[in-house]
């Protein structure tokens, strides 16, 4: 067993990223996710690791400084909250067009605007759908608890690397703020100069007598190439998309009903499922891991054995669009969610789902 901590889901991210051998961390503070950079300040990394740590001047300069670090073929991350991931849109859209890992965490607050310092899922289009220009998805993972924020963190790097392409950790901030019992891996050390360059051959580290200086870019004014780049692209979203779908099904073998949530609404979502149980509802959860790529296969395959679909959300309904594509009319698919920080109950849930799906007709 490894080292158990009680810690906050931010502070098992800053712990996570020291141990996972991240060379550099650039971020800027916001609520609710402060304690990120507040914890790897404390910790001292440049002394246990190596790491840079740096609060850069603002949002944009923080991804700006991702981006030039990912070119060296260095482990980087950033983390913000909605407004900040905002400002970052061009950045996370430069990174994907110059094949660049990365790792970023969003720990999300209500909005639009300045909003709330509150918890939210309103930030699912912004994430799952690429909220910068062009053609470009980043890989979504959905932790749904304090050690899932931990544990997501060397994962993110493998994908990131795996894929070269930018990984984001969605959470959001009540996640973030919680505090639960965390089982830490064991650090791994920081690549060498030399592991760098023969892990990531396309990385700029200088010209060297054995090879040349590479040249790291998302421009190319040459229609034909860049039309075969975007190609290229596609094809490797498709890949992710067969071979790294990650998901949870809780008690769905016999059930007619099911939520599909992701993060904190998943929690509480099961709490409802155990609920509607009790009162004899044949209720399943799906509980989403990734949410790019997002499980349409397993869904549609899902939906002639069901009576009814529940997305389970912190917004106005974004999540529900995509379980609604999956499904192709199969099966009554509808939404329930709040905003403003305020957080559904389990018997809020359960109540929408017998009121919306169970008690009402396809």
């Amino acid at each position: 067993m490894g080292e158990l901590k009680l810690m906050k889901g931010n502070e098992a991210i800053a712990e996570a990223a020291i141990r996972a051998g991240v060379d550099a961390y650039f971020g800027y503070p916001i609520t609710p996710q402060s304690e990120v950079i507040e914890y790897l300040a404390s910790q001292k990394p440049e002394e246990r690791t190596g790491m840079v740590l740096l609060q850069a001047e603002s949002e944009v300069a923080s991804i700006n400084m991702v981006y030039g670090a990912a070119g060296s073929g260095k482990k980087v991350m950033t983390t913000s909250s909605s407004p900040g991931i905002s400002l970052m849109q061009e950045g996370f859209s430069y990174i994907a067009g110059a094949e660049l890992p990365c790792v970023v965490a969003n720990v999300v607050r209500g909005g639009p605007g300045l909003g709330t310092i509150q918890p939210s899922q309103a930030d699912y289009f912004q994430a799952v759908k690429g909220g910068g220009h062009g053609d470009y998805h980043l890989i979504v993972l959905a932790p749904s608890s304090v050690q899932e924020m931990a544990d997501f963190v060397p994962l993110a790097f493998d994908l990131a690397f795996k894929y070269r392409n930018p990984v984001m950790i969605l959470s959001d901030g009540m996640i973030g703020q919680m505090m639960e019992k965390v089982e830490l891996f064991d650090p791994v050390p920081r690549w060498t100069d030399e592991e760098i360059k023969e892990k990531c051959p396309w990385a700029t580290t200088g010209k060297t007598s054995d090879r040349e200086r590479n040249i790291i870019t998302s421009l190319d004014l040459d229609p034909s190439r860049q039309e075969k780049h975007n190609h290229k692209l596609q094809e490797k979203y498709r890949k992710i998309s067969e071979e790294e779908i990650r998901f949870e099904k809780i008690e769905c073998d016999d059930a007619e009903y099911i939520f599909v949530a992701y993060g904190s609404s998943s929690r509480i979502a099961q709490k409802a499922l155990q609920l509607g149980r009790a009162k004899g509802h044949k209720i399943g959860l799906l509980r989403l891991i990734t949410l790019f790529p997002f499980p349409y296969k397993e869904l549609n395959d899902m939906a002639p054995n069901l009576k009814g679909i529940l997305s389970v959300e912190l917004s106005a309904g974004q999540l529900i669009e995509d379980i609604k594509l999956a499904v192709e009319g199969q099966v009554k698919a509808e939404h329930y969610g709040r905003m403003g920080g305020i957080i559904h109950s389990p018997a809020e849930i359960l109540e929408a789902m017998e009121k919306n799906i169970i008690g009402g007709k396809k």
